[in-house]
């Protein structure tokens, strides 16, 4: 009998966990991208504090075109947008990344995203990006634009 002639190495994999509150949601997606596509598990905590910017006016209104589009199909087929802004924050991530190839699917197999702070990373340090936290107005916050189609915080 052959054996196998690689060697399964052990790959220490890194955990970086992100504080998205203040941080432009771009910004911050294209950050996270760029580290999971590497190989590093990313874990964001407060999702629902992340910043988009621009009028509140357009954001809502982008919001209410994405949210209308429909097929001529089943609508089982039709396009399903998140009202949470945990799997929100994922689905821009996600569209940062080549979702349609092997490589992308494993790396996004490494983000979880939470909203607020879960007991488990609630004594645990967080780091930030810097050039993602930008005082910009006029801005909302993701919560706030889901809060306004449906979303309940249960923080609150």
């Amino acid at each position: 009998m052959r054996k196998s002639g690689k060697l399964k190495e052990e790959k220490k994999t890194l955990m970086t966990i992100v504080d998205a509150s203040g941080l432009v949601l771009g910004r911050l997606a294209s950050h996270v991208a760029k580290r999971i596509l590497i190989g590093e598990n990313v874990v964001i905590i407060n999702a629902e504090k992340a910043i988009i910017t621009g009028s509140k006016k357009n954001i809502v209104e982008k919001f209410k075109t994405r949210l209308g589009t429909k097929t001529f199909q089943s609508q089982k087929f039709a396009p399903h947008h998140a009202r949470r802004p945990d799997t929100y924050v994922r689905r821009v991530i996600r569209g940062m990344l080549p979702w349609k190839k092997p490589r992308g699917k494993n790396a996004f197999r490494k983000l979880k995203v939470y909203i607020s702070v879960p007991k488990d990373y609630k004594e645990v340090s967080t780091q930030t990006f810097l050039d993602a936290k930008k005082n910009i107005r006029p801005s909302m916050t993701v919560g706030d634009l889901l809060k306004i189609f449906g979303w309940k915080s249960t923080t609150e």
